[in-house]
């Protein structure tokens, strides 16, 4: 039975969760709920908090160890709450039924849903999957352009244009940047023939020989229908490929049909479905 530590990270902090998960990132579309890039989306907030879970026996041998001498504490999971949806990756030889029990206390009634953590008594939510997509390296042509400072708050416009109800700003994306994560994040933006911005995605470097991840990606309301979500897509992954990317991965839910449509055009393929898990009765 593990022995586990909780750590409540602050953004500023996140670097050792953000390492973990980059180690556990394998080369085709990610196993557990979380990539580096999901932290590094999460830390556009002042407010974040991302748990890091340890080995608490590597924690006590750290502790006695001599003056002058310490060791890290191995990493077992890492975690954060999406909304009601604890979403948690964790070490490939972790102990998952330890990991749930530790994280009782954060699902409380109101937290009814996991992401890569089954929890006893909890149900998979077969209703809701989520489809894993993969796109393999190969020569792009693409519309799409670098974000640059310029860019910001044209980038900032085309998300809350593409998600009903976002509150983005050009200032939150420069927290972004800002966080240990920033230097992960790859950017791009297509532009109408006028020159209105039209499209964009944000993709996340994994490492080389690792997948990347795209979070997120949207078109502006007004001008769907004509490539540029497609176009924004696929230089991202170019941009990731040409940093050693070995594949990107995307997730949407499978009921988001214009979605999976885009990603199907732009050359990424279903790998997968991924299912949360559900307090019966909750969500």
């Amino acid at each position: 039975m593990a022995s586990l530590s909780r750590h409540r990270l602050s953004p500023a902090d996140t670097g050792p969760a953000l390492r973990a998960l980059r180690a556990w990132t394998p080369p085709d579309a990610p196993s557990g709920s979380l990539h580096p890039g999901d932290v590094g989306w999460l830390l556009r907030r002042d407010d974040a908090t991302v748990f890091l879970w340890t080995d608490a026996r590597a924690d006590a041998q750290t502790s006695a160890r001599a003056e002058g001498v310490t060791t890290a504490a191995a990493p077992v999971a890492v975690g954060f709450l999406d909304g009601p949806v604890l979403r948690v990756t964790a070490a490939p030889d972790a102990d998952l039924g330890a990991l749930a029990a530790d994280a009782e206390d954060l699902l409380v009634p109101g937290n009814d849903a996991t992401d890569g953590l089954p929890v006893p008594g909890w149900e998979p939510d077969t209703e809701e999957p989520w489809l894993v997509f993969s796109w393999t390296p190969e020569p792009v042509s693409s519309r799409a352009v670098q974000v640059t400072e310029s860019d910001t708050a044209d980038r900032a416009l085309v998300h809350r244009a593409a998600f009903t109800g976002s509150t983005l700003t050009a200032d939150h994306w420069r927290t972004m940047k800002k966080s240990p994560a920033g230097h992960l994040a790859v950017e791009t933006l297509v532009r109408t023939p006028a020159g209105e911005p039209a499209a964009a995605a944000t993709g996340w470097f994994g490492g080389t020989g690792r997948c990347g991840l795209l979070e997120p990606v949207g078109t502006h309301a007004d001008h769907r229908g004509h490539g540029y979500g497609r176009d924004a897509v696929r230089g991202a992954c170019a941009a990731l490929a040409d940093r050693g990317a070995s594949a990107v991965a995307v997730l949407t839910p499978a009921s988001n049909e214009a979605a999976a449509a885009l990603y199907r055009s732009a050359g990424f393929t279903v790998v997968r479905e991924n299912l949360d898990w559900t307090r019966p009765g909750g969500m």
